[in-house]
């Protein structure tokens, strides 16, 4: 069987079962839903419980459907190894669960998902110090930098605002302070976008969103790109340096954030998000299209008071963007002008389904202060730029003229 390591990212995507031993010839990995493997010889299971051979051990620490969306995840970003897990909040703390210590410190970007924010609050009361700084700007993560500093944590587009993280500058920082550098790549996806390729050790992405695409499965990965020193990290424990070093950081999290806190992926989602990503490629491109479209008709209407879209030249982060990716994603946000009411202008769309997801083969959208960034209150809100008119829009594949039609036809009062 021949190797698909140089084919294009869907070829890639699509023959990447095949590229390992399948079950009787089927096309794609077999939904395993066993959660024990037994073996013959009482040794082989031993041997496997060591980590002196391959094997599975128990459904919550590997699964042969979740690896093989783990291969393909792995192809997808470029990278050494990846590990599942049961939803993206669960790949983020994994990192906190797996890797950081009581004393520590983290510099996070200020731009972030609500849920990620919340996570980090939980995680700063806990004795892991957080520093929120702006991301697209380098000098304000280093001055967030101490010796304690083990994590910078961003993500490439920020939701719902879009602000584009600076992040060829911040990897070189990384690089340069030894600091491991976790990009969450969910906004973009691994067909916009390889963070390996601005030095990110890490990479997260919400398999849930654009990768698995249908809104049928929750999903998260947490991929080593291969690039950061482990042996400069002080948190491994020794058990995981048997290992050769560039596998300390997986060793550790699969034992200390899959197995000992529990949040693996199910092989049906698993199978689910294989399927689904099979079509990233061909999903982005018109949504990303249609995006760019709405964004351009939008910011044109005397109705709206801003749209934030890095595929706007008017976006403070446009030629940036413009670097970095292959296309300016599906998601965007806008305000209305005064006196119109977010909530009455949702209500009139015909198409745009109110919901709070993103990724899906369905425009949806949502009033975010109100809905998911309700929670972090009025000042913080503010402090993210966050209006109360603000909306977010997550393009799907409909048409792409129907969907302009349908966003103009909403602003008739």
């Amino acid at each position: 069987m021949s190797d698909h390591k140089n084919t294009g990212f869907t070829t890639s995507i699509l023959h990447s079962d095949r590229q390992k031993s399948i079950e009787h010839g089927s096309l794609h990995k077999p939904i395993h839903t066993s959660v024990a493997f037994g073996y013959k010889d009482a040794r082989e299971l031993a041997a496997v419980f060591q980590g002196k051979q391959p094997g599975y051990r128990y459904g919550r620490q590997g699964n042969p459907t979740v690896s093989a969306l783990e291969d393909k995840i792995t192809r997808m970003e470029g990278a050494y190894g990846t590990i599942c897990f049961a939803t993206g909040m669960a790949a983020i703390g994994a990192i906190f669960q797996g890797l950081l210590r009581q004393g520590d410190h983290v510099v996070s970007s200020s731009f972030l998902f609500g849920n990620t924010n919340s996570l980090w609050q939980t995680v700063n009361a806990q004795g892991v110090a957080v520093s929120f700084a702006d991301a697209t700007d380098v000098r304000q993560i280093e001055a967030a930098l101490t010796p304690a500093t083990r994590i910078v944590f961003v993500e490439t587009i920020a939701n719902p605002r879009t602000q584009v993280a600076d992040l060829k500058r911040i990897g070189r920082l990384c690089h340069d302070r030894g600091i491991l550098y976790v990009v969450d790549n969910t906004m973009t996806s691994p067909y916009l976008f390889q963070a390996k390729s601005v030095g990110a050790g890490l990479v997260v992405n919400a398999l849930t969103k654009s990768i698995c695409g249908h809104g049928n499965a929750l999903g998260g990965s947490l991929s080593d790109t291969g690039l950061f020193d482990w042996t400069g990290f002080p948190n491994i424990a020794e058990n995981y340096k048997r290992f050769a070093p560039i596998q300390w950081g997986m060793a550790q999290v699969r034992a200390k954030a899959l197995r000992d806190f529990g949040a693996a992926l199910g092989p049906e989602a698993a199978h689910h998000i294989a399927l689904g990503a099979e079509t990233l490629a061909l999903r982005l491109e018109r949504a990303c299209a249609s995006a760019l479209a709405i964004s351009r008709m939008l910011e044109a209407d005397p109705r709206v008071a801003a749209v934030h879209y890095p595929g706007l030249p008017s976006h403070p982060q446009h030629t940036l963007a413009t670097e970095l990716f292959r296309h300016y994603g599906s998601l965007f946000s806008f305000e209305l002008a005064a006196g119109i009411d977010c909530f009455d202008y949702l209500n009139r769309l015909k198409l745009g389904i109110p919901a709070s997801n993103l990724g899906d083969t369905r425009t949806l959208v949502i009033p975010v202060a109100h809905t998911i960034f309700f929670e972090m209150g009025a000042e913080r809100r503010a402090g993210m730029g966050i209006a109360d008119s603000l909306i977010r829009v997550s393009v799907g594949i409909e048409d792409t003229a129907d969907l302009v039609e349908d966003f103009r036809q909403a602003l008739e009062v």
